[in-house]
């Protein structure tokens, strides 16, 4: 009897922890109305990045219709934020930003970007997303 109840225990315990960690990689929800919500940061890495000249950083979302997009803020391991105009928007599914910061000293960071757009007639902010980067001399 004591087997049956741990293997029922174990078997318990185990079916919560699949469930809390299936629902841990759910999306979160729908996309409310004039919302913009990133998605990744991409940063192409074909050639290197060099200090004081500028990159690409390809921005993936989702949104609600066709939000004006503002700029596109950086933070540099915690320095920051700096805010560049935005290069060129794709509205697709997802729709993707294309932003130029220029590089910081050389080494190795956690960058990290949100988004400022229009929704209802005020400015928003996105959440952060981020991605390492090195700048090299």
């Amino acid at each position: 009897m004591r087997r049956k109840t741990a293997l029922f225990i174990a078997g318990l315990v185990g079916g919560v922890s699949l469930f809390v960690s299936s629902c841990a990689t759910t999306p979160t929800g729908s996309i409310a109305p004039g919302e913009l919500r990133l998605l990744e940061m991409d940063i192409p890495h074909e050639v290197s990045i060099r200090r004081n000249l500028p990159f690409v950083v390809n921005i993936s979302f989702e949104a609600d219709g066709k939000p004006e997009i503002r700029s596109a803020c950086f933070n540099w391991s915690g320095d920051g934020p700096y805010c560049y105009k935005v290069a060129d928007v794709n509205y697709g599914s997802p729709g993707t930003i294309r932003v130029e910061p220029l590089a910081k000293e050389p080494g190795s960071y956690a960058l990290e970007t949100y988004v400022n757009y229009v929704r209802e007639g005020r400015i928003q902010r996105t959440k952060v997303i981020g991605n390492p980067i090195h700048i090299v001399p």
